[in-house]
């Protein structure tokens, strides 16, 4: 059973920088074609999660409106890992950020997305 695991996160002051971490943990029969980081904020439900940024084997980035300019995603293909670097951290970047991977198993049609634990970032002075 492959899972996606999350580290990195942190307190931090205003202005601060943290880099996120998810990697799969098991084996992958199949083919992680997009992965991505959201965030739920305080008090938000689950389906109010804010999609943070998302990359497409192949290089194509999608980022949130608020964090352009701030975030950036990469991935490491051969082990199944994506990166969020964040700098110029704000108050309202405080949230749960979660781990995403849409994989398609090896044979099949269907695409079966995994959501990691998440990890907290604070962003407070």
């Amino acid at each position: 059973q492959v899972q996606f695991v999350e580290s990195g996160g942190g307190s931090v002051q205003p202005g601060g920088s943290l880099r996120l971490s998810c990697a799969a943990s098991g084996s992958i029969i199949g083919s992680v074609y997009r992965m991505g980081w959201y965030r739920q904020a305080p008090g938000k439900e689950r389906k109010e999660r804010e999609l943070v940024a998302s990359i497409i084997r192949g290089g194509d980035t999608n980022y949130g409106d608020s964090v352009k300019g701030r975030f950036t995603i990469s991935e490491d293909n051969a082990v199944n890992t994506v990166y969020l670097q964040m700098i110029s951290l704000k108050p309202d970047d405080t949230a749960v950020y979660y781990c995403n991977a849409d994989v398609q198993p090896m044979g099949s049609e269907t695409i079966v997305r995994y959501w990691g634990q998440g990890t907290q970032v604070t962003v407070s002075s």
